[in-house]
């Protein structure tokens, strides 16, 4: 996909920016960005295979979104077995990626999100936590982690 022209502002998707940003990294010698960068786009091509489809956007955003959560979980584990150096690498690593990622939504704005959800499907009870996300996701469009969301869904709910 090309990059689109709109007024003075270029335009690029994700996809090739992940590409164009390997590319760099070959070019600098960066190793730990070109295999994060790597592994990334195998997870993005993986999926497009095994479902036959060309993954717009909100799709590939959440693929790094799941990238991201995977380092961390990483990350947890790598600093209860002291080791330094994988925390270390999954930290610069989830930097790398976190540049891929629309800018994270406040939490003010979030709830305020959530709360125009739940007067707008008349929810009352955390039974009716389905609803109010269903709601909700496509406004966020990938800008809030999902457990982030469920909880704020949950807490305001619960009151």
């Amino acid at each position: 996909m090309q990059p689109r022209k709109k007024g003075i502002i270029l335009l690029m998707d994700i996809k090739t920016k992940l590409n164009d940003s390997v590319k760099a990294a070959m070019k600098s010698g960066d190793e730990v960005r070109k295999r994060t960068l790597r592994m990334t786009l195998a997870a993005i091509k993986q999926i497009e295979v095994d479902k036959r489809v060309e993954l717009d956007e909100t799709a590939i955003t959440a693929v790094i979104q799941k990238e991201v959560k995977n380092r961390r979980e990483a990350l947890e584990e790598a600093k209860a077995a002291n080791r330094p150096d994988l925390a270390a690498e999954n930290e610069s690593e989830i930097k790398i990626l976190e540049e891929f990622l629309p800018k994270a939504m406040p939490a003010e704005e979030l709830c305020a999100l959530v709360q125009a959800a739940i007067a707008e499907t008349g929810a009352a009870a955390p039974s009716d936590m389905g609803k109010v996300m269903k709601a909700v996701m496509p406004k966020v469009a990938g800008r809030a982690p999902n457990d982030m969301i469920s909880a704020a869904v949950r807490e305001l709910l619960a009151k």
